[in-house]
């Protein structure tokens, strides 16, 4: 049976509304108090089943030690044939019907952890961070609301998947606490700029593309190239200052508004995984140039949803729910422009979707979006309202797909928003 094979049990007890069913699988990278080393690992329900113990054990058949390290570059570099099969491995010792690690109560003890008991790390070192551009929705509305209302697209926008290289160095997994960056700020009504902690803080909500295998400089990528090169994806919270962006991003773009953090998710879902909800995305006029036209659908139907909540709530509140289907340039085609140039892409580059916001109000992905650059701040349960992100705020992102009968997910990316640093 595929991995994928909605038939398939595990003989692991996973709840119908977890994310991490037998068909998911996604790689993340842990460790436990017991073992403070970290090492690679799949999620299966409410645990974690430790690769690295499972070669010890020589049920997986690769080379010596790449599961007992610190990211999943050093898998990826295998290849897709090899992420295939492991994968493929790893779905039958899980099955409800093999005997291998079901009935080896000593090596289940070792291999199987708690989700509880896990600690949970960035699970891949990031070569490169490229951050898109992609929403036509998103563009629509940012460029109405500082632009043109009659023309809000720029003259390339439909032509090229924009975008613009960001710091992997301030890439950081889930739960990582964020610094409310500081930046010069220069107000309309201001003559001259100042510095000092950012007064707009926002959030992104995005995928992340894990690209998982290199590509030579100087050299072009075809459709089917660029696709057998991604690994998989991860929820992505492109944080940004937006008063810091105003003011320094003409001529050349984002540069601190965006350096200071960038949140994923611990899970990365391969592209494997989610095959079975691949879409066709938006109509794209005009037709691109003759590069980056695709034949394949590379969009996925994917339900996406931002949480918020202030130190006065109880409980998170939902203030956006989106999909990852509406996105105007797929993964593939920002691949395929990114090297098109002779850009060498490397193992662990990380490439951001971009803002996805959808048609509706409730499915923007950005505050900016959302209470409408602060002209119609967004009202929260108990009366609170917020324009930006303020200190104490906690953000969640959530995404999955939905299948018949089960989901595969990402969990989440949290971040929560510290005063400025001194």
């Amino acid at each position: 049976m595929h991995p994928n094979d909605p038939r398939l049990r595990s003989f692991i007890d996973v709840k119908p509304e977890s994310v991490f069913p037998i068909q998911n699988l996604p790689y993340g990278v842990f460790s436990t108090a017991s073992d403070p080393s970290p090492r690679v690992g799949v999620a299966i329900g409410e645990y974690v089943l430790d690769l690295a113990a499972l070669q010890n054990a020589k049920l997986l058949d690769l080379p010596d030690g790449v599961f007992a390290q610190s990211s999943i570059n050093a898998f990826m570099a295998l290849g897709p044939q090899t992420w295939s099969t492991t994968r493929a491995r790893i779905s039958a010792l899980l099955r409800h019907d093999n005997a291998e690690l079901r009935d080896d109560a000593a090596l289940r003890a070792r291999a199987l952890v708690p989700m509880s008991d896990a600690k949970l790390h960035l699970p891949l070192r990031v070569e490169g961070f490229t951050d898109f551009y992609s929403s036509k929705e998103h563009a629509t509305n940012v460029g109405t609301m500082f632009r043109d209302k009659s023309n809000p697209l720029l003259p390339n926008w439909l032509h090229i998947p924009i975008g613009y290289n960001g710091r992997a160095s301030t890439v950081v997994v889930s739960g990582t606490r964020i610094h409310r960056p500081r930046g010069q700020l220069k107000p309309p009504s201001a003559e001259l700029p100042s510095f000092g902690p950012c007064k707009r803080l926002d959030f992104e909500l995005e995928i992340g593309v894990v690209v998982g295998q290199a590509s030579a400089m100087g050299t072009m990528l075809t459709e089917q190239q660029a696709e057998a090169m991604i690994f998989g994806f991860t929820l992505l919270n492109d944080w940004s200052a937006r008063d810091i962006q105003q003011w320094e991003y003409v001529p050349l773009g984002p540069f601190q508004a965006k350096a200071f953090a960038t949140s994923i998710s611990p899970w990365i879902v391969t592209r494997e995984a989610l095959e079975p909800f691949r879409v066709q995305g938006p109509a794209q006029d005009p037709v691109p140039l003759p590069y980056l036209q695709q034949h394949g659908a590379y969009n996925y139907d994917m339900a996406l949803e931002v949480s918020l909540r202030t130190p006065a709530m109880n409980a998170p509140a939902r203030i956006s729910a989106t999909n990852f289907k509406y996105m105007y340039w797929s993964s593939v085609q920002q691949l395929v422009h990114h090297a098109s140039s002779g850009c060498a892409m490397s193992v662990g580059d990380l490439l951001g979707s971009g803002t996805v916001s959808g048609p509706e109000k409730d499915q923007l992905g950005s505050l900016l979006e959302l209470s409408w650059n602060g002209a119609e701040p967004l009202q929260l349960p108990g009366g609170e309202v917020r324009s930006f992100l303020e200190d104490g705020d906690s953000l969640v992102l959530r995404g999955w797909c939905q299948a018949d009968g089960y989901r595969v997910g990402f969990g989440e990316v949290e971040g929560t928003i510290l005063a400025a640093a001194n």
